[in-house]
C-alpha cells in the first residue's frame, strides 16, 4: 500500500519503525523524562481523576441498565489507566496531582429532579470527556521522546477508540447523538 503523500512512509512502516525503535533502545539507558513528557502526565492523571468523578456521579444518578453497563465500562478503562499511570509516575518520582475523593454510592431514585443528570446528559457528558481525553492521549504520544511513555499514550489512545465505538453505536440507537448542522457549499441545491 503506497503512501498518497509523497515521500512519507506508509502506515505499517510508521508502526514498524515505532517498533524497531523499542527493540533497538532496549540495552540502551533510559533517559529522564523532560518537562513536557512529566506534565502531560500530570495533565492526564488529573484528567482521568476527574473523568472519574462525574462516572461516579452519573452512576448515583442514572437508573437506566445500558447507561448503568456504558459507566461500568468507561470506569474500568479510567481505573486501569490511572493505576497503570500512577505506577509509571512513581517510578519517574513525578509527584501524583491532589485529586478529589470518590463519590459515595447513592440511590438512584433519592436524587431530587432538578439535580439529577439526564441518561443523555450522562452519554454526552462522557463523550466529550472521552475526546479530551483521546486528544491529550494523542499530544502525549506527539511529546515523547522517550519509546516507554510513549507507547503508553498510544495504549491510552487505543482504548478510548475502542471505548468510543460502543458508545457511539449506544447513543446513535437512543438518538443522542448531537449532529452539527449540515454543510452546504454557496450555490448547491438544498434538500428540504
Amino acid at each position: 500500500m503506497e503512501s498518497e503523500v509523497p515521500g512519507m512512509p506508509n502506515p505499517f512502516e510508521a508502526v514498524w519503525n515505532m517498533l524497531k525503535i523499542g527493540v533497538d533502545s532496549a540495552d540502551e539507558p533510559t533517559a529522564p523524562l523532560n518537562i513536557i513528557e512529566a506534565g502531560d502526565c500530570w495533565k492526564y492523571m488529573t484528567m482521568v481523576e476527574n473523568f472519574l468523578r462525574y462516572e461516579e456521579t452519573g452512576m448515583n444518578t442514572s437508573t437506566d441498565d445500558e447507561i448503568r453497563e456504558m459507566l461500568n465500562d468507561v470506569i474500568k478503562v479510567c481505573e486501569s489507566q490511572a493505576e497503570r499511570l500512577s505506577k509509571f509516575m512513581k517510578q519517574e518520582g513525578i509527584p501524583l496531582p491532589d485529586v478529589t475523593s470518590a463519590k459515595p454510592v447513592s440511590n438512584p431514585n433519592e436524587i431530587p429532579l432538578g439535580v439529577k443528570l439526564t441518561d443523555d446528559e450522562i452519554a454526552n457528558g462522557i463523550a466529550f470527556k472521552m475526546v479530551l481525553c483521546a486528544q491529550h492521549c494523542a499530544k502525549g504520544q506527539a511529546d515523547a521522546i522517550r519509546y516507554d511513555i510513549g507507547m503508553l499514550w498510544l495504549e491510552f489512545f487505543s482504548e478510548w477508540v475502542t471505548f468510543g465505538a460502543t458508545l457511539k453505536a449506544l447513543m446513535r440507537k437512543r438518538g443522542w447523538l448531537k449532529v452539527p448542522p449540515y454543510y452546504y457549499t454557496p450555490g448547491s441545491p438544498q434538500e428540504k
